[in-house]
């Protein structure tokens, strides 16, 4: 255990806050998961806690994996894992899983474990990568639009084109994101302007034609249109019944809350343990849990950003800000539909929410960052030449 402990490198205070995150999850986590047990008749409490806690030691193991790998490597991988993450999202989307009609193609389940994965988290961290890989390589050149359609914007709209149909949500976060590091990276505003008034186009004319031709292909428009009605003029609906219980349960919580374990509205609030797991923290914890679990999540963006400032190379500058801004935007975006700042998105709050793969694709993001973080990466480099040009992958990263 002391030899694990001495192999652990990188930035210390991102382990701290991910590992303080991972262990306050196990209370609202066990706490709201009475939900899944007693109304809806899922499980046990112990059993859902013990999932919990299998995924995120699970999670750890890959954040301590990867920090290990260093951090060039990455350039190469994105290579070889985005037609694999492409085959992923065309197979999740042709599963034609429908509610009500609608695409709700989002996972596929992994043979004999009973797992289900959400190919779409994979492919934002592989997507982001990519980016940051492609912006390096075109840093201090002068491109025209047209020489980065291919290269750069051909694999992000086809990303998005596959998630778009089942997860507008994610879809909008992955093009947000992308937008954001290339702008940090120094990609031209106004082909940058260009690509955003695409991008408004597409979406327009899938929604029209979803609206037009309904059964042409399975979709979630109507969902989206009317989460959108819901938030700008609420009505008696499922989504305004959820964002109502949050309401209550972050009102009643009021300053330090009721305590762990003593939430009411956990059992009248669907997705209790997951999508709305932040209004089940301040009921229990009050204001004063609420705004230290936003602190951590603000810490972890300091340290994000001052990992990346101190990166000697451009692609780990932009790939730690890459990996690292959705997650703390998605945690800001979980919040904010909690306290009907955001219409309902469905997206968990990281290292927080139980169930699903998703954690760990957040730490496999945070293992990005711990790699990027690590100092004396440049001299060891340095001093294991042969090892390098035996390697077919350090080559294939280094030529990248």
């Amino acid at each position: 255990m002391l030899d694990l402990v001495n192999k652990i490198k990188g930035d210390k205070a991102i382990w701290a806050v991910v590992a303080l995150l991972a262990l306050f999850s196990f209370l609202p986590v066990y706490s709201a998961s009475s939900n899944l047990v007693y109304v809806v008749g899922k499980g046990t409490t112990i059993g859902h806690l013990l999932k919990h806690a299998f995924l995120l030691v699970l999670g750890f193991g890959i954040i301590y994996g990867v920090h290990r790998i260093p951090t060039h490597f990455f350039k190469g991988l994105s290579l070889i894992a985005l037609p694999i993450v492409l085959v992923l999202l065309v197979f999740t989307l042709a599963q034609g899983t429908t509610i009500g009609g609608a695409n709700a193609s989002r996972w596929i389940s992994v043979p004999f474990v009973g797992i289900s994965f959400q190919t779409s988290n994979l492919a934002s961290v592989v997507l982001m990568i990519y980016v940051a890989r492609y912006l390096t390589k075109i840093k201090d050149q002068v491109i025209t639009f047209k020489e980065s359609i291919l290269p750069l914007w051909l694999p992000v709209f086809l990303v998005l084109i596959l998630i778009l149909p089942a997860n507008f949500s994610t879809a909008a976060i992955i093009f947000s994101m992308v937008l954001l590091l290339c702008f940090l990276g120094g990609y031209p505003l106004k082909y940058l302007a260009g690509i955003i008034g695409t991008g408004l186009v597409c979406l327009t004319l899938f929604v029209l034609t979803a609206k037009a031709v309904p059964d042409l292909f399975p979709n979630r428009v109507d969902t989206w249109i009317s989460r959108i009605e819901n938030f700008s003029n609420p009505e008696d609906t499922e989504a305004d019944y959820q964002i109502e219980k949050a309401k209550i349960a972050i009102a009643t919580g009021g300053i330090v809350g009721k305590g762990a374990g003593k939430s009411i509205q956990k059992n009248f609030l669907p997705q209790s343990s997951s999508d709305f797991i932040y209004a089940i923290i301040i009921e229990e914890y009050g204001l004063v849990g609420g705004f230290a679990l936003m602190f951590f999540y603000l810490l972890l963006l300091f340290r994000i950003v001052v990992v990346a400032n101190g990166n000697s190379t451009i692609f780990g500058k932009l790939l730690v800000l890459g990996v690292g801004l959705p997650i703390v935007f998605q945690a800001l975006i979980n919040m904010a539909v909690a306290v009907e700042l955001f219409p309902v998105t469905g997206q968990t709050l990281p290292l927080i929410s139980s169930g699903g793969t998703s954690s760990w694709m957040t730490c496999l993001a945070i293992g990005i960052i711990l790699s990027a973080s690590v100092k004396d990466r440049a001299r060891s480099k340095k001093n294991s030449s042969e090892e390098i040009a035996n390697n077919p992958l350090e080559i294939l990263s280094g030529q990248l």
